[in-house]
């Protein structure tokens, strides 16, 4: 069980690592990309499984914070909810640099508060 929960905590970073890499290389001009909506899903998806399965499965010996849990949660749904509604404005040629940028900051939020939150 530990490799799968070592896995889906992969998947995780990478849907990280694609919601971050996107937004800075878009940062100059900001526009939402296809990497930044998927890596926003993914990370949020994979969150919610690594935490059920921390707290679910003894044999980990994992015991997250759940305020920690909590404040990530949140900035994960607006990162999520930021990406898609730019997407879908992007789609109508409509501007969202602030919208991209509003992600890309929380994104990196997110990284922040899972690294330093102890």
């Amino acid at each position: 069980m530990d490799f799968l929960y070592n896995v889906v905590v992969l998947v995780h970073l990478l849907g990280m690592a694609a919601v971050v890499g996107a937004y800075l290389t878009t940062i100059k001009a900001p526009r939402v990309t296809e990497t930044m909506v998927w890596g926003a899903r993914i990370v949020l998806l994979a969150g919610i499984i690594v935490v059920g399965m921390a707290e679910s499965i003894d044999s980990l010996g994992k015991d997250p914070l759940m305020a920690k849990i909590a404040v990530k949660l949140v900035i994960a749904l607006a990162v999520v909810a930021l990406a898609e509604i730019a997407r879908a404005r992007q789609k109508r040629d409509e501007p969202v640099p602030n919208l991209v940028r509003a992600a890309g900051t929380l994104a990196i939020t997110n990284v922040v508060i899972a690294v330093l939150w102890t």
